[in-house]
């Protein structure tokens, strides 16, 4: 089509291609927009979970995640805030304070795995076997030059709170016990598994994790597992959607759909095959 010279005809012409533009692009807009936000646990993104998970369900349901890994006492402040339309954690105390605050919708379990006390290989608090507790008063009490350090995560998250309860369990005052035997041997690092890993592995001290984040972990240097099998390292995660009588912005239609497939036969499934060297990192226990 010619155009010619007429100032009016090429404004139209213009204006015809922008909207023709526009409506050919709705769609594509539309679809991107199409998301919702996950708070959840460093342990969840840095074990590899989500990476696994999450295609499987974007591609079922049409709907993206974004997902921001965080401490879980962090991750529930988010959410509290209204800053997230589902939250995915593993702190049950929390979580469900949480939902009696009005803050959550319901609280469903959706998988497992334990946590394991890591360490250096040659242990020189001997705290190897399958007590925490006693583990843990070994490391409170040795007396050694250098004294190893302990590394404690320190930023609310549900490996932090859990560590705490075995402290107070084992009958050691943490603070107290800080400052005790010489040197800094309690190290707070306020930072998500992985990182605090790092510290372990670079201090060659001991540390709390999950396994599923260990399993994924590559710089191990001189760890390795020394307390593992205690009924106590249980380590149940849950998933809540936020109340949108709390947040109405909250995409409680598509965060629904989030928590219904990650409950469901092919969410629990997909959860269940996630292996790291033949070794798998969660185990799927929805009750619904």
């Amino acid at each position: 089509m010619t155009q010619g010279n007429n100032p009016a005809q090429r404004r139209r012409f213009v204006t015809a291609l922008l909207c023709a533009a526009v409506l050919a692009g709705a769609p594509a807009v539309q679809a991107e927009d199409r998301f919702i936000t996950v708070a959840s646990t460093t342990s969840t993104e840095q074990s590899g979970l989500f990476a696994h998970l999450l295609p499987a369900f974007e591609k079922a349901s049409g709907v993206n995640v974004h997902v921001v890994a965080l401490g879980t006492g962090q991750a529930l402040d988010l959410a509290r805030r209204g800053d997230a339309d589902v939250v995915f954690v593993h702190d049950k105390t929390a979580e469900e304070k949480f939902v009696a605050e009005g803050f959550g919708v319901q609280r469903f379990e959706v998988m497992y795995n334990d946590f394991i006390l890591i360490g250096p290989k040659d242990d020189p608090a001997k705290t190897a076997g399958k007590d925490i507790l006693e583990g843990l008063r070994r490391i409170a009490s040795a007396d050694l030059s250098p004294r190893p350090p302990f590394i404690s995560r320190g930023d609310k998250s549900g490996t932090h709170a859990a560590e705490l309860r075995y402290w107070k369990a084992a009958g050691v005052e943490i603070d107290k016990a800080k400052g005790q035997g010489g040197g800094d041997w309690y190290r707070d690092t306020g930072s998500g598994m992985g990182p605090a890993l790092n510290t372990a592995s670079a201090m060659n001290g001991y540390i709390l994790a999950d396994r599923g984040t260990w399993l994924n972990f590559r710089n191990r240097g001189n760890l390795r597992v020394l307390v593992e099998g205690d009924t106590r390292l249980f380590n149940q995660y849950g998933v809540i959607l936020v109340n949108p009588v709390k947040h109405p912005h909250v995409k409680k239609e598509d965060g629904q759909k989030f928590i219904d497939w990650v409950l469901s036969k092919d969410g629990q499934a997909a959860i269940g095959s996630y292996k790291i060297n033949g070794e798998q990192l969660f185990f799927p226990n929805a009750r619904r």
